[in-house]
């Protein structure tokens, strides 16, 4: 019943090739696609008006009869068709335009009803190659649906084409439960894409309309349920069953030299309660940044540890690694537990010792960078790996980590808060965590805003700083143009800076090689070095931990997400010290920008601040949505349909628990709604 919706493009009548390239553009491959490219706007062509009420710039229906035809007196010149009605004149305008043609469809002396958009030209009302000119007004459609067009595709073609798509429509069974559907207002499927298609108000194009609600509805439904089945597959899977008897954690925690706050307490009780289940774990901890995320995931290996099994540390750069090895090789070695770094940069005899220790087993935790997946690494009993900063790691990587293991428990952080409603989306195959508690002692940070105009008096300030000690990031403009230009602001605001700061200030940029990168931050981070400002793009919006670092100065706020800007501002505040936060912003600000900044100020919370974000900036740009992981709907919008994502989520998993092999007349109708959205290889999880 679906295959001539998937049907290639090509085998709609007057689509070749060449218009198939054109409509890929879109994303339109085959015929369902049409079905899904949803209509932005109508032409209402139902009120006819005189020549005398035609509004400049607005779509005009006219009854007129045709004057004179005035040629061009060169090629670059329109022909001229002088038209009348009762109330005035108007001259309608041709580019390229053979005589013959005009003649035919406009002679001199017949009455035409002619529909486009006018406007007053020198010589009065004008309308340039109107949409419609026919005899009977039975010719002409009153409605016309607008569409997204692209080089080559014309509105009518378009139409003509989505028109053709309908016709396949066959009815379908529903997979909507009855009184859901009910109480929703929703229409059937068939109906639902007959009725978005053919709008008859701007009401009709509205993401609340009913229809649009169910198509909507049902991308979502058919997403989380495959979500829902894959977590069902995962949780089938053998794994160990990690139960330590805590011995080595007790020595580490007695040894703390702070105590765990009641989220980080809570995270780790879901994650042992996880771990001692015989299948795999696959747990994303989402924690604010310095909400101690790195400690739980220690705990955790620890845990491996006990239970006799190694665990695996894989974070995205080489000088966190360094930084997380750093900090937790004291604790292991008071615990007696082997821990070992392993990265890039590794002296080959070094690299070949680390390799036989964590092959027979010696070393119980590995920190490394993407160097853990390479082909060399052995484990003799993986039992936990722990991806951090997860978004930087492509799905591939982290596969390679997991296959490194017999089904090892899988532990993935992020430091980018993200709405729940995304987490819904991108992660539903994973159990949440969430750290909403920062530890104690930390000192919030100040946010001010300032026009760049007071740049001088922001330089005297850092001045007072560095007099009293402050080590200061400095932020550079974020131009969408390209990265070329991100790095050209950077180093003339670095030379500036050095004109005033001679020997103390470091530059750092993403078109730099890593390990000149992070020579520079290294020696930022230490106490004793005279480098006290670091001029850089965003490459600092996640990385290496300075707790000295007490100030950032962001040029052009108004150009980041908020997102963005909290990251930035997470790499200060992390110390005992005061901490200022100074966001500048350029002349002409838009309303948007201001509710950015005002929000900054106002919250250090990134939960509250990422809702906000989607809620100003839809999910096309919050939290980078472009990076892996992030589907992209085509109906649902995930900043509008909130209420129906959690719903969705909500049946997914009810229909899990009560039908998982889908059997039944639900059962079979809900495996054609996950065809229909192109969810194939989750309906062969539920076939064996």
């Amino acid at each position: 019943m679906l295959y001539s919706l998937f049907a290639p493009i090509t085998s709609i009548s007057g689509i070749g090739v060449k218009y198939a390239n054109n409509y890929a553009n879109l994303g339109i491959t085959k015929v369902v696609d049409l079905l899904w490219h949803l209509p932005v706007g109508i032409i209402d062509r139902r009120n006819k008006t005189t020549v005398a009420e035609a509004k400049n710039g607005e779509i005009a229906t006219l009854y007129l009869e045709v004057d004179d035809i005035v040629l061009p007196k060169s090629r670059k010149s329109p022909t001229r068709v002088v038209c009348h009605d009762k109330t005035g004149n108007i001259v309608l305008v041709f580019f390229k335009v053979f005589k013959g043609f005009l003649e035919k469809y406009l002679p001199v002396g017949a009455k035409r009803i002619v529909s486009g958009r006018v406007d007053f030209a020198n010589y009065g009302l004008q309308m340039a190659h109107p949409d419609y000119i026919v005899a009977n007004e039975s010719e002409m459609p009153l409605l016309e649906t607008i569409y997204p067009l692209t080089a080559g595709i014309s509105l009518k073609m378009m139409g003509k084409s989505v028109e053709a798509a309908l016709s396949m429509l066959k009815p379908l069974p529903e997979w909507l439960d009855a009184e859901f559907r009910k109480r929703q207002g929703f229409p059937d499927w068939s109906d639902a894409v007959k009725l978005v298609h053919h709008p008859k108000t701007m009401a009709d194009i509205d993401g609340a309309n009913p229809s649009r609600r169910r198509l909507a509805y049902d991308e979502l439904l058919s997403e989380q349920l495959a979500l829902a089945l894959l977590r069902a597959k995962k949780k089938k899977l053998s794994g160990y069953e990690i139960k330590g008897d805590g011995k080595i954690r007790r020595k580490v925690f007695a040894n703390l030299p702070f105590k765990l706050t009641d989220a980080q307490v809570r995270v780790l009780k879901e994650i042992e309660a996880d771990m001692a289940r015989s299948s795999p774990m696959y747990r994303l901890i989402q924690g604010d940044v310095g909400s101690g995320k790195t400690v739980i995931a220690f705990f955790a290996l620890l845990n491996a540890v006990e239970s006799g099994l190694q665990g695996a540390f894989m974070v995205p750069t080489e000088i966190l690694a360094r930084q997380h090895y750093a900090k937790l090789k004291p604790l292991a070695d008071i615990a007696g537990v082997s821990i070992c770094l392993l990265t890039g940069k590794d002296k080959s005899s070094q690299k070949e010792g680390h390799l036989r220790a964590i092959k027979d087993g010696t070393v119980d935790i590995v920190i490394g960078t993407h160097s853990l997946i390479q082909e060399g690494v052995i484990f003799n009993r993986l039992g936990l790996a722990v991806i951090d900063e997860q978004h930087r790691f492509g799905v591939h990587q982290r596969l390679d980590l997991k296959a490194k293991g017999a089904s090892p428990d899988i532990l993935v952080m992020t430091a980018t808060p993200i709405p729940r409603t995304l987490a819904l989306t991108a992660y539903g195959d994973m159990d949440i965590s969430v750290v909403d508690e920062k530890p104690k002692g930390r000192t919030p940070v100040k946010t001010v805003a300032l026009p760049l105009s007071k740049l001088d008096e922001v330089i005297l300030a850092i001045k007072r700083a560095i007099t009293a000690g402050a080590k200061i990031y400095w932020i550079c403009p974020l131009l969408e143009e390209s990265e070329a230009l991100d790095v050209a602001a950077a180093k003339k605001r670095f030379k500036e800076l050095s004109d005033v700061f001679p020997e103390q200030v470091g530059l750092v940029h993403g078109k730099m090689e890593p390990a000149e990168k992070d020579k520079i931050m290294a020696e930022f981070a230490d106490e004793n070095s005279s480098l006290s400002i670091l001029v850089a793009t965003t490459v600092v919006e996640v990385g290496v931990d300075v707790p000295i670092a007490s100030v950032m100065v962001i040029e052009h706020a108004e150009r980041f997400g908020l997102a963005q800007l909290h990251q930035l501002r997470g790499r200060i505040g992390r110390g005992s010290k005061e901490s200022s936060c100074v966001l500048m912003y350029g002349d002409n600000l838009t309303s948007m920008a201001k509710a950015r900044i005002d929000i900054m100020r106002k919250t250090d919370d990134g939960f509250k601040i990422a809702e906000e974000d989607l809620r100003l900036r839809g999910v096309g740009e919050v939290l980078g949505t472009k990076q892996s992981g992030f589907p992209e709907f085509k109906l649902a919008n995930i900043a509008t349909d909130i209420d129906l994502i959690h719903t969705a989520a909500k049946d997914a998993q009810m229909i899990v628990e009560t039908n998982p092999s889908l059997s039944g007349e639900r059962g079979e109708a809900l495996r054609v709604l996950l065809y229909l959205f192109e969810q194939d290889k989750n309906v062969k999880l539920i076939r064996g």
